[in-house]
Protein backbone atom coordinates (compact mmCIF):
# COMPACT_ATOMS: atom_id res chain seq x y z
CA UNK A 1 0.00 0.00 0.00
CA UNK A 2 1.60 3.40 -1.06
CA UNK A 3 1.33 6.61 0.97
CA UNK A 4 -0.99 7.80 -1.21
CA UNK A 5 -3.72 4.96 -1.27
CA UNK A 6 -6.39 5.76 1.14
CA UNK A 7 -9.38 3.66 2.88
CA UNK A 8 -13.23 4.11 3.30
CA UNK A 9 -14.80 2.67 6.08
CA UNK A 10 -17.87 1.46 7.71
CA UNK A 11 -19.78 -0.15 10.42
CA UNK A 12 -20.61 -3.94 10.44
CA UNK A 13 -24.18 -4.30 11.89
CA UNK A 14 -25.26 -7.84 12.44
CA UNK A 15 -29.10 -8.08 13.10
CA UNK A 16 -29.09 -9.15 16.00
CA UNK A 17 -26.84 -6.08 17.26
CA UNK A 18 -27.58 -3.12 18.63
CA UNK A 19 -27.39 -0.02 16.87
CA UNK A 20 -26.05 1.92 19.16
CA UNK A 21 -23.05 0.07 20.49
CA UNK A 22 -22.54 -1.10 16.67
CA UNK A 23 -21.70 3.23 16.54
CA UNK A 24 -19.63 3.31 19.01
CA UNK A 25 -17.21 0.83 17.84
CA UNK A 26 -17.72 2.20 14.65
CA UNK A 27 -16.45 5.59 15.95
CA UNK A 28 -13.72 3.88 18.02
CA UNK A 29 -12.10 2.59 14.72
CA UNK A 30 -12.33 5.72 13.17
CA UNK A 31 -10.77 7.35 16.36
CA UNK A 32 -7.52 4.79 16.36
CA UNK A 33 -6.95 5.48 12.46
CA UNK A 34 -7.19 9.46 12.92
CA UNK A 35 -4.94 9.08 15.85
CA UNK A 36 -2.19 7.23 14.03
CA UNK A 37 -1.99 8.89 10.88
CA UNK A 38 -1.75 12.28 12.76
CA UNK A 39 0.41 10.86 15.16
CA UNK A 40 -1.26 12.01 18.54
CA UNK A 41 0.11 9.83 20.92
CA UNK A 42 -2.03 10.70 24.01
CA UNK A 43 -5.32 10.31 22.30
CA UNK A 44 -4.22 7.28 20.49
CA UNK A 45 -3.11 5.78 24.35
CA UNK A 46 -6.86 6.65 25.14
CA UNK A 47 -8.28 5.10 22.13
CA UNK A 48 -6.39 1.93 22.61
CA UNK A 49 -6.72 1.81 25.98
CA UNK A 50 -10.78 1.35 25.04
CA UNK A 51 -10.08 -1.13 22.85
CA UNK A 52 -10.55 -4.92 23.79
CA UNK A 53 -7.66 -7.26 24.24
CA UNK A 54 -9.37 -9.74 21.96
CA UNK A 55 -9.13 -6.75 18.94
CA UNK A 56 -5.61 -5.68 19.41
CA UNK A 57 -4.37 -9.20 19.50
CA UNK A 58 -6.36 -9.55 15.88
CA UNK A 59 -5.08 -6.33 14.86
CA UNK A 60 -1.43 -7.62 15.86
CA UNK A 61 -2.04 -10.79 14.02
CA UNK A 62 -3.00 -8.93 10.61
CA UNK A 63 0.43 -6.59 11.27
CA UNK A 64 2.61 -9.52 11.21
CA UNK A 65 1.13 -10.95 8.13
CA UNK A 66 0.56 -7.41 6.26
CA UNK A 67 3.46 -5.46 7.62
CA UNK A 68 6.57 -7.78 9.20
CA UNK A 69 8.93 -4.68 9.19
CA UNK A 70 6.14 -3.08 10.77
CA UNK A 71 5.79 -5.73 13.31
CA UNK A 72 9.35 -5.44 14.46
CA UNK A 73 9.30 -1.98 15.37
CA UNK A 74 6.56 -2.43 17.47
CA UNK A 75 7.13 -3.40 21.04
CA UNK A 76 11.10 -4.13 20.68
CA UNK A 77 12.28 -5.18 23.71
CA UNK A 78 14.95 -3.83 25.34
CA UNK A 79 18.72 -4.66 26.19
CA UNK A 80 19.91 -4.91 29.70
CA UNK A 81 22.76 -3.31 28.86
CA UNK A 82 24.71 -3.07 25.46
CA UNK A 83 23.38 -5.99 23.22
CA UNK A 84 22.58 -8.66 25.95
CA UNK A 85 19.77 -9.83 27.67
CA UNK A 86 17.15 -8.43 25.90
CA UNK A 87 13.34 -8.78 27.58
CA UNK A 88 11.54 -11.98 26.69
CA UNK A 89 7.92 -11.69 27.08
CA UNK A 90 5.49 -13.78 29.17
CA UNK A 91 1.93 -13.48 30.49
CA UNK A 92 3.27 -11.32 33.74
CA UNK A 93 6.34 -9.70 34.95
CA UNK A 94 9.02 -12.03 35.72
CA UNK A 95 10.91 -12.26 39.42
CA UNK A 96 13.24 -9.85 38.35
CA UNK A 97 16.50 -12.04 37.55
CA UNK A 98 14.36 -14.10 34.53
CA UNK A 99 14.44 -10.96 32.34
CA UNK A 100 10.73 -11.89 32.17
CA UNK A 101 8.30 -8.87 30.45
CA UNK A 102 4.96 -8.36 30.13
CA UNK A 103 5.44 -4.95 29.18
CA UNK A 104 5.42 -3.05 25.33
CA UNK A 105 8.54 -2.87 24.70
CA UNK A 106 10.12 -4.44 28.44
CA UNK A 107 13.88 -4.26 29.25
CA UNK A 108 15.38 -7.68 30.28
CA UNK A 109 17.08 -8.30 33.61
CA UNK A 110 20.91 -8.31 34.35
CA UNK A 111 20.76 -12.14 33.58
CA UNK A 112 18.52 -14.59 31.49
CA UNK A 113 17.70 -12.10 28.76
CA UNK A 114 17.37 -12.82 25.29
CA UNK A 115 19.66 -12.98 22.58
CA UNK A 116 17.94 -10.76 20.35
CA UNK A 117 14.90 -8.12 21.30
CA UNK A 118 11.05 -9.40 20.42
CA UNK A 119 8.37 -7.89 18.88
CA UNK A 120 5.05 -6.72 18.32
CA UNK A 121 4.30 -10.90 17.55
CA UNK A 122 5.79 -11.86 20.45
CA UNK A 123 4.03 -9.28 22.57
CA UNK A 124 1.12 -10.91 21.50
CA UNK A 125 2.24 -14.34 21.81
CA UNK A 126 3.44 -13.98 24.77
CA UNK A 127 1.96 -11.79 26.94
CA UNK A 128 -1.50 -11.08 25.17
CA UNK A 129 -2.86 -14.60 24.76
CA UNK A 130 -5.96 -14.71 22.55
CA UNK A 131 -7.54 -12.25 24.52
CA UNK A 132 -5.24 -9.68 25.88
CA UNK A 133 -4.70 -12.12 28.71
CA UNK A 134 -5.37 -9.58 31.31
CA UNK A 135 -2.34 -7.53 30.71
CA UNK A 136 -4.24 -4.56 28.25
CA UNK A 137 -4.37 -2.07 28.66
CA UNK A 138 -2.04 -2.79 31.62
CA UNK A 139 -0.09 -5.04 32.09
CA UNK A 140 0.42 -7.32 35.00
CA UNK A 141 3.38 -7.69 37.53
CA UNK A 142 4.96 -10.56 38.63
CA UNK A 143 1.79 -10.81 41.66
CA UNK A 144 -0.06 -10.62 38.56
CA UNK A 145 -1.75 -7.39 40.24
CA UNK A 146 -2.38 -4.15 37.09
CA UNK A 147 0.97 -2.27 37.21
CA UNK A 148 0.47 1.15 39.02
CA UNK A 149 1.29 2.91 35.70
CA UNK A 150 -2.60 2.38 34.39
CA UNK A 151 -2.54 1.64 30.22
CA UNK A 152 1.40 1.42 29.68
CA UNK A 153 1.29 -1.58 27.20
CA UNK A 154 -1.75 1.12 25.43
CA UNK A 155 0.93 3.53 25.63
CA UNK A 156 3.94 1.84 24.75
CA UNK A 157 1.79 0.66 21.54
CA UNK A 158 0.89 4.25 20.64
CA UNK A 159 4.45 5.83 21.23
CA UNK A 160 5.64 2.99 18.86
CA UNK A 161 2.96 3.41 16.51
CA UNK A 162 3.72 7.08 16.10
CA UNK A 163 6.99 6.75 15.40
CA UNK A 164 6.57 5.27 12.39
CA UNK A 165 7.13 6.62 8.81
CA UNK A 166 4.36 7.83 7.34
CA UNK A 167 3.57 5.46 4.63
CA UNK A 168 3.85 2.34 7.69
CA UNK A 169 1.19 4.79 9.71
CA UNK A 170 -1.46 4.60 6.87
CA UNK A 171 -0.69 1.13 6.26
CA UNK A 172 -1.23 0.55 9.83
CA UNK A 173 -4.82 2.99 9.95
CA UNK A 174 -6.25 0.80 7.49
CA UNK A 175 -6.00 -2.50 9.63
CA UNK A 176 -7.25 -0.34 12.49
CA UNK A 177 -10.14 0.11 10.99
CA UNK A 178 -10.56 -3.14 9.20
CA UNK A 179 -9.65 -5.47 12.05
CA UNK A 180 -11.28 -3.80 15.23
CA UNK A 181 -14.70 -5.27 16.00
CA UNK A 182 -17.25 -3.26 13.59
CA UNK A 183 -15.35 -2.12 10.97
CA UNK A 184 -14.63 -3.00 7.68
CA UNK A 185 -12.38 -1.46 4.56
CA UNK A 186 -14.63 -1.10 1.80
CA UNK A 187 -12.57 1.39 -0.43
CA UNK A 188 -8.80 2.23 -1.39
CA UNK A 189 -7.54 4.50 -3.77
CA UNK A 190 -5.03 6.45 -4.51
CA UNK A 191 -5.66 10.43 -3.33
CA UNK A 192 -3.70 12.52 -1.35
CA UNK A 193 -3.02 11.91 3.18
CA UNK A 194 -5.70 14.25 4.17
CA UNK A 195 -8.53 13.17 1.88
CA UNK A 196 -8.05 10.22 4.08
CA UNK A 197 -9.20 11.58 7.04
CA UNK A 198 -12.13 13.73 4.64
CA UNK A 199 -12.91 9.48 3.49
CA UNK A 200 -13.35 8.31 7.30
CA UNK A 201 -15.35 11.17 8.32
CA UNK A 202 -13.44 13.12 10.01
CA UNK A 203 -13.41 16.97 10.84
CA UNK A 204 -10.29 18.30 11.31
Amino acid sequence: MSLSERFKTKGIRDSGSKEDEADTVYLLAKELAYDVVTGQTDKLTAALAKTSGKDIVQFANAVKISGPEIDKKVCKTKPNSGDRNYGKYGDKKGSGSDSIVALCGGAGDSSNGGDAPQHLGDFVKGTLKEDGNGNWPTSKTATGTPASDTNDNAKNVATDLTKLTSEEKTIVAGLLAKTIEGGEVVEIRAVSSTSVMGCLGFNY
